[in-house]
């Protein structure tokens, strides 16, 4: 297999591990908030759930991130939306918000966890402060026969691609949480509009990401990384 003679195959695995859990946890709390809110579809399809089998998409959780194995590209993907009948919500703009929320609001939970126990590690210990700088420096967990090595890597990734799937899905752009946001804050007449323009939605986000248009969502964490850095 030559093409896989270069990859680094344990950390790509600990990345695609993260991925699942960060989607799990992005979708059950949509499920979950859904169902605090009056409507029991998510639960009754089971989806108030951590299990990753619960959410996959075959596509989007599956072949997408192993494309990176051959491909080399970032690790995306996305997992099954949680279905939502607003019908059911004791107060329908307010719950439609939260459920809405609910989703980035765990990844960014999980990512606040991940970057203060990388705080913790990194002060406590000179071996997991050097392993924690190269992360930061190469982006790449490092090649040290250590146990603190692949919980690191873990904690590192966690926050990086929580953090991420946060910032991408409150953009207000068809299909991501933030759109429906911004659907239910508009008047009755551009709100119809959006959802007009909701079919196109995922056309623009694919032309956005060629061109290099969500570079954005890296910027907080490069300055949170540097933050790290320098603790």
């Amino acid at each position: 297999m030559e093409i896989l003679k270069n990859i680094d195959v344990g950390s790509i695995l600990i990345q695609f591990a993260v991925l699942l859990f960060s989607l799990s946890i992005h979708e059950a709390a949509h499920a979950w908030t859904a169902d605090r809110c009056g409507d029991y579809t998510a639960r009754y399809l089971g989806r108030v759930t951590l299990n990753p089998i619960a959410h996959m998409d075959p596509i989007g959780t599956l072949l997408f991130p192993l494309l990176q194995f051959f491909t080399g590209l970032p690790l995306i993907g996305w997992a099954k939306p949680v279905p939502v009948n607003s019908l059911h919500f004791r107060k329908p703009q307010r719950d439609q918000i939260l459920v809405s929320v609910a989703g980035p609001g765990s990844n960014l939970l999980a990512a606040g966890v991940a970057y203060l126990l990388l705080i913790v590690f990194k002060l406590s210990s000179p071996q997991a402060n050097g392993l924690i700088l190269n992360m930061i420096h190469t982006g790449r967990i490092p090649s040290q026969n250590s146990l603190l090595t692949p919980l690191l890597g873990l904690l590192f990734f966690a926050f990086v691609i929580n953090f991420a799937l946060a910032v991408f899905n409150l953009i207000p752009i068809p299909p991501l949480d933030g759109h429906w946001v911004l659907y239910e804050l508009l008047p009755y007449n551009a709100a119809k509009a959006l959802e007009r323009f909701g079919s196109y939605g995922i056309f623009i986000l694919y032309a956005i990401m060629i061109l290099g248009g969500f570079s954005f969502i890296f910027w907080p964490i490069r300055v949170l990384l540097g933050l790290l850095q320098n603790v």
